[in-house]
């Protein structure tokens, strides 16, 4: 026979609680059990019941004294299963991973084999066949002689494009025909819409010269190009970059000019430092043109990884517009920022074996590098800080829901007290 002597210990223990509380006992051998609230019973006030457990607890105490050893050992666990459960939703599996990596791939051979390494020839710039197809497109959309009629019209004339320093006040170290463009930074497919503007405004020219001096000066011959409205002001710049599109010497990629101030750096057999490798870059091709062309590379890893993010969210039950992968934020598309870290690094790694191979600046992919760091952010961020905040969230989401369940007993259990016995 089992031991009942804890039972009787116990029951002895919850008897004596019930008369303390002022409840009836029911006889024994009565049936059904009820419990009848004394009518006289006066609940006492917050403040006595925290008073007397102040004075029969001494010492700091902790939630945890509320626990037996067995009792800690299972929540602990419980802990674990909640924490594996959150990690699992955002595990990548080997579907995931090989997308990722398949993508990355196929961006590094694109980038070797279609884009290339821009050179001059007699018929002007040459590199890859997917970046020859691109200049011929660009080409045909901004036809040379329409762009050279365009620059010789007062609506693309803007005060921001002296070639050399014959007409400066203050000289800007290195401007010339060559380098203007990359010197001026109204002359930025990117910051020439803030710079720029604000230089058609206000008549001036801002330039970040070759030994990487700001100067922001008045050029007088250049000055009366000014344009008193902004939007006037906006559709200026807008013509001025489109005229200069296809030139020779085009545009230089978005935000190259601040790579003027990197005067640091002791790069290949002539030891020239980040500000000269770019100024040779953008001398040898290296343009805005180019750049949309190393723009593909990237662009594949993006189209392939959310693709296939999408296909495996459809096929795991998902809808269509849920499925869409727009976002990469880790809680709406769990797995989507890590596969385009995945895949970004890969290109990444194998255009870092190109230059290294080649031992050409020229070989860099701008862009691709560029949206690697935007990943390789995102995903440390989220690996540090923001992944363990959303999982603590999780698991005390879950204690909740089950802490919810409890305390909606209470309440029916105190509903029911009210309207008569209970019965148990």
């Amino acid at each position: 026979m089992p031991d009942m002597r804890e039972a009787e210990r116990r029951i002895s223990c919850s008897q004596e609680l019930l008369d303390e509380l002022g409840y009836a006992r029911p006889a024994r051998g009565s049936g059904q059990v009820s419990l009848v609230l004394d009518p006289n019973l006066e609940a006492p006030s917050w403040e006595k019941l925290s008073a007397e457990a102040a004075a029969s607890v001494s010492g700091d105490v902790e939630i945890e004294f509320l626990f037996t050893e067995e009792q800690l050992v299972a929540n602990a666990a419980v802990i674990r299963e909640l924490n594996g459960e959150y990690d699992q939703i955002h595990h990548l599996d080997q579907y995931d991973i090989a997308v990722a990596a398949a993508a990355g791939v196929l961006a590094g051979a694109v980038d070797i084999l279609l884009v290339g390494v821009p050179h001059k020839t007699r018929e002007g710039l040459k590199a890859g066949s997917l970046s020859d197809y691109i200049r011929d497109m660009f080409d045909k959309k901004f036809p040379p002689e329409e762009m050279e009629r365009l620059a010789n019209s007062k609506v693309s004339k803007v005060p921001f494009d002296a070639q050399d320093n014959r007409n400066t006040t203050i000289d800007v170290d290195g401007l010339c025909t060559y380098y203007h463009r990359l010197y001026s930074l109204g002359h930025d497919p990117l910051l020439g819409f803030l710079f720029g503007t604000a230089d058609i405004l206000s008549g001036r020219m801002t330039t970040i010269d070759k030994a990487g001096h700001i100067v922001s000066q008045v050029v007088e011959n250049y000055a009366n190009r000014r344009e008193s409205d902004v939007f006037a002001a906006l559709a200026k710049e807008m013509a001025h970059l489109a005229s200069d599109m296809t030139t020779s010497m085009g545009l230089p990629v978005p935000l190259m000019g601040l790579l003027n101030l990197f005067q640091f750096g002791s790069i290949g057999e002539y030891e020239q430092t980040v500000a000269e490798i770019v100024q040779g870059m953008y001398y040898e091709g290296y343009d805005f043109i180019h750049f949309c062309s190393m723009s593909m590379g990237a662009a594949i890893v993006e189209v392939v990884v959310r693709i296939g993010y999408a296909l495996r969210r459809i096929k795991d039950g998902a809808t269509v517009g849920d499925a869409i992968p727009v976002s990469t934020n880790h809680e709406k598309m769990p797995k989507l920022g890590t596969m385009l870290f995945i895949g970004h690094s890969a290109a990444s790694a194998v255009n870092a074996g190109k230059v290294i191979f080649t031992d050409n600046p020229l070989a860099i992919n701008y862009p691709q590098w560029t949206l690697f760091a935007k990943y390789a952010y995102q995903q440390l961020r989220w690996g540090l800080v923001t992944k363990p905040e959303f999982r603590n969230r999780y698991v005390l989401g879950a204690i909740d829901g089950e802490l919810a369940t409890v305390y909606d007993d209470i309440d029916s259990f105190f509903e029911e007290s009210q309207s008569g016995p209970v019965s148990l």
